[in-house]
Order: structure tokens, then sequence, then C-alpha cells
């Protein structure tokens, strides 16, 4: 039986609004993929190790540091700027301090501008990798090791770039489990004399 008029209509109606939904969750994790492929949006790549090559040109590397606006923790890099032959292994260290009496994890999301210079910045090994768990008062130093790809010198848009930028923001997470147990031990039980 072929559907009639107002039926056909809601069936596609449906169709489309399913095909949007599917859509809308798909788009985050392509658009990281291909952010990630590409370096697309300052998005950087990743190696283990450091680059083969090394050039007599460098590069300056400007290093930013910020905080979400509901996260407490103290936040900043160690050194602002270094200049590297590209190619050359840098390491650069960013200062995190929790002012609370209280123990709070976080993650740093990250960039680097400008956007053409994202897919040529590697990182090696980097605190962003995984979340950062901060006791009380405590104060520590973390570190980032990187190169800029030594195919920046030939890509068309890339090639011009003198100065890279790389900022971290740090959110607050929730802690992971084996922390948030002892956190819950360690608070006060009320009613108790």
């Amino acid at each position: 039986m072929a559907l009639q008029g107002p039926q056909k209509t809601v069936l596609q109606l449906v169709g489309v609004v399913a095909l949007m939904g599917g859509l809308a969750w798909a788009s985050v994790p392509f658009y990281s993929w291909f952010c990630a492929v590409t370096g697309f949006g300052g998005t950087t790549a990743e190696a283990s190790t450091g680059s083969d090559v090394i050039l007599d040109k460098t590069i300056k590397i400007r290093f930013d540091a910020n905080t979400d606006p509901d996260m407490p923790w103290e936040f900043k890099p160690v050194e602002h700027t270094m200049e590297l032959r590209i190619g050359e292994t840098g390491l650069a260290f960013y200062e995190a301090y929790n002012p609370t009496n209280r123990t709070i994890g976080g993650t740093a999301s990250y960039n680097v501008a400008p956007f053409e210079a994202g897919g040529f910045f590697t990182k090696i090994d980097c605190f962003c990798f995984t979340e950062q768990v901060l006791k009380p008062g405590e104060r520590v130093l973390m570190p980032v090791t990187f190169y800029v790809d030594p195919e920046i010198t030939t890509d068309r848009d890339a090639k011009f770039v003198q100065r890279i930028t790389l900022s971290y923001t740090f959110h607050e997470t929730d802690l992971p489990d084996d922390y948030a147990a002892l956190e819950s031990d360690a608070a006060p039980v009320s009613g108790l004399n």
C-alpha cells in the first residue's frame, strides 16, 4: 500500500529529523579527527621522537596560559618565549598552583596560532595528554616537549610564519575515582561528637 499525502509528508519529516540528528551527533568527532589530521584550527601534531632534520633557520615560540573562569588554579608559563632552530627539540615548562583547601583535577585544552602552523607544531610529550591532579597548596612544574616540523618551510601558507604561540587553557574536571575515594574518606563526618 502506497503512502498518501499527509502520511508521506510526516514520514519524510521524521527522516529529515533523524538525518539531522545523526549529522549533529557525528559532527564533533568528525571535526576533531579533521583538525588532528590537517592541523586546522591550531590543532598540533604528535610524535614519539624528535625530528631527524634540524635546519639553520630559527623560529620564535611564545607560550600562553589561561584558566577557565571556574578553575581556581593559578597557571602560567615559566618562560614566555623561546627561539629554536626549526626541527630542534624544545622543552618548556608551565607552572600550576592549587591555592584552595581541596584536591582539584584539571585538563588542558590547547591550540597553536597562527592556525597555518598547527599541523607543523609537533608535541612529543605534554602534560595536556593526561588529567592533572593537584592537592591543596600544591605547586608543580609541567613539561611540554616539542619541535617545529621542517616541512613548515615548504608549505604554501605556513612558510611565512616567524612566530608561533602555544596556548593552554586549564578546565576543572571530576577527580579520578581513586582520588575521589580518598577525598570522601578524608571528609569530616557531621553529627559525631
